[in-house]
Order: structure tokens, then C-alpha cells, then sequence
């Protein structure tokens, strides 16, 4: 009979998932983005210490929130650029020459991660900088664990974790921190002893990530630094860093309390259909990211053995039997 009612699911589930791309697509063509409802006003352009300035990428939306956060760091004229934003986006350049005056130049690009509106920015601040630069500008990143092949656009130096990285007034240290992605840093400044998070953890709202496992690792990590202060990839500064954090940490654990639940009561049960009763409010252009965090649930709590996949594609899940866990026992087991 379960079989059978979610059979009867698959049109809606179909409908659902349809419109969910829909939506998306339809964001990433518009021509107009617009800052969403209800979030924090900030600034295009403000020193946020005496030694980091934040220009706003203007590039808002459901995903970027208010725009990319991308930091200038020193307080000599050379500096760290963190983040360049998306690509072709002529406020935030002309913002970021603002911000940098007459006398200073960027000397180091340090990208938190390879999603395009972290990296997209970065040949048109070359274009635009270089010629003034005394010194070519290097490009750092850490290298993708994904198996995709990185941007051939940018020569990146790819970073070590705990490699230092300076300016004259900024000291920074390289904090791997995958789970976002499987390439993603945060980068500790020792002067302040604050964080540049990245999109592990935003000024608001949540983060979507691409290995749960991992990510909770890393949100882990970052609590054990205990920095005093968080620059995020987005949204506004974090005073209260331990709090956010723990808030991080147990949305996670409690989503996938909820999502045993569901399939506990439901199974089987695929993940559109569990992502739709989870997030039965959610705005139609971030149903693409509730059904991808949704996922990455699934496979962690696969992976722990507490449910099975029994379906194909996005997947048809029950809890595992006591015969699943052995099988899984046996097939883990070193011969």
C-alpha cells in the first residue's frame, strides 16, 4: 500500500520538481535582481575595522542574500582581496575602486570557494586593476576534491591548510573548511582573532552545502577557534560567532530528526516529497536548495546506515532493517 501511495505521489512529486527548476532558472535570468524581503540594509561600501573595508557585490538574490561580501584586508597600500563577487557587474567595480583610492593596489585574490559568485568577478578586476598593479596579482584558492576540473579562466595558486598569508596590518591563516564545497576555506585573521567564513556560515538565514558529513566537521572546527567575530560570504557581520555557529549545528541535527521522522511515518518515501513537507513554505525560487539540502541529509544518514535508498534517481527511502545494517557491517568489513 506504501508502494502504491507513492505511486500516486509521483505526478505532484513530478509537478514540484518541475516547478523547482523552474523557478530557478528563472532567477538566473533575470534581468533585475532585487534584495529579499525582510533582510538587513547594508552598506555598498564600509570600513568594518581598521584594517577590513566590505564592498557589497551587488549581486542580490534568494541565494547571494543582500549580494557577495568581499573584503579588502590591510592597512598598507597593498591588500588582500577576499571574494570578487559575479562576473560583469559594473557597480561593484567601480565600488571597489572607491574603496581601494588613488595609492593602493590589490596584490592577492583569495577566493573562499569556486561558486561564480565568489570567483565570476575575477577577470574583470584584472581587466580593470592590473594595469595599475607594480605587481602581478596572485590567485589563491584551495583545489576542488570533487573530481570536477577547476576554472581554466584563472591560474589559481591553490593554499595549504594552516598557510599564512600577509600584508602589512593583516595576517591571515588558511582554515580548510569543506562541506559547502569540497574546496572551501575560511580564513583566520590574527590581528583580530576573527573569522572570514565564506559561505560556511552566512549573516542570515541558512547555508546549503554539498556533504553534510563533512560540513558539520567543519561548523565544528570554526566553534573550536572561537573567533570574536565573523565575516561572512553574506549578510552582516557575526558579534555573537559561538552562538551562530551552535545555531548552525543544531538546525542540522534537528532537520535530520525531522527527516527520520518523515520517513519513518511516510516510507518509502522520495526526497521531492520529503523536502516538500518539510519546507511547505518555502519561496518557489529556493526549492531547488531544500531539495538538494534534503538530499545531502539522505546521504549522510545512508552512509550512517540508518535508512536504505530503495528507488532510483532523487531516490525512494525507508529506515534500514536490522538485515540492511548487517549487510552493510559485512560489506565495510576488512577481509
Amino acid at each position: 500500500m506504501n508502494y502504491l501511495k507513492c505511486f500516486l505521489a509521483l505526478p505532484k512529486d513530478f509537478f514540484d520538481f518541475n516547478f523547482a527548476i523552474f523557478s530557478y532558472l528563472s532567477r538566473r535570468i533575470r534581468t533585475k535582481n532585487e534584495v529579499p524581503s525582510g533582510l538587513t540594509s547594508l552598506e555598498d561600501i564600509v570600513q568594518l575595522s581598521p584594517r577590513v573595508i566590505r564592498i557589497l557585490g551587488k549581486n542580490p538574490g534568494p541565494f547571494t542574500l543582500q549580494g557577495t561580501n568581499t573584503y579588502l584586508l590591510g592597512t598598507g597600500k597593498k591588500k588582500i582581496l577576499i571574494d570578487t563577487g559575479e562576473a560583469n557587474v559594473a557597480d561593484y567595480l567601480q565600488n571597489l575602486a572607491t574603496a581601494l583610492g588613488n595609492e593602493n593596489q590589490i596584490t592577492t585574490i583569495i577566493a573562499t570557494h569556486w561558486h561564480h559568485d565568489h570567483i565570476g568577478g575575477i577577470t574583470g578586476i584584472l581587466r580593470r586593476f592590473l594595469d595599475n598593479n607594480n605587481e602581478k596579482i596572485r590567485l589563491m584558492k584551495c583545489q576542488r576534491f570533487d573530481g570536477k576540473s577547476e576554472s581554466t579562466e584563472n591560474a589559481f595558486e591553490f593554499v595549504e591548510n594552516g598557510q599564512q598569508i600577509e600584508v602589512e596590518g593583516a595576517t591571515l591563516r588558511v582554515i580548510f573548511t569543506p562541506g559547502h564545497t569540497s574546496d572551501h576555506i575560511s580564513l583566520w585573521l590574527e590581528e583580530e582573532k576573527a573569522l572570514f567564513s565564506g559561505d560556511c556560515v552566512l549573516g542570515e538565514g541558512s547555508a546549503v552545502f554539498e556533504n553534510l558529513t563533512e560540513y558539520l566537521r567543519s561548523l565544528r572546527k570554526l566553534l573550536e577557534l572561537d573567533p570574536v567575530r565573523i565575516y561572512p560570504g553574506h549578510g552582516p557581520v557575526i558579534d555573537n560567532p559561538r552562538e551562530k555557529v551552535n545555531e548552525y549545528i543544531e538546525h542540522r541535527l534537528q532537520r535530520e530528526k525531522e527527516i527520520l521522522k518523515t520517513i519513518r511515518e511516510e516510507q518509502p518515501v522520495s526526497a521531492i516529497r520529503i523536502a516538500s513537507m518539510l519546507y511547505p513554505d518555502i519561496l518557489p525560487t529556493r526549492k531547488m536548495g531544500s531539495l538538494f539540502n534534503v538530499r545531502h541529509h539522505l546521504e549522510k544518514l545512508v552512509s550512517d546506515g540508518s535508512i536504505v535508498n530503495v528507488g532510483i534517481g532523487f531516490g525512494l527511502y525507508k529506515l534500514a532493517e536490522e538485515k540492511d545494517r548487517k549487510n552493510r557491517s559485512n560489506s565495510c568489513s576488512i577481509l
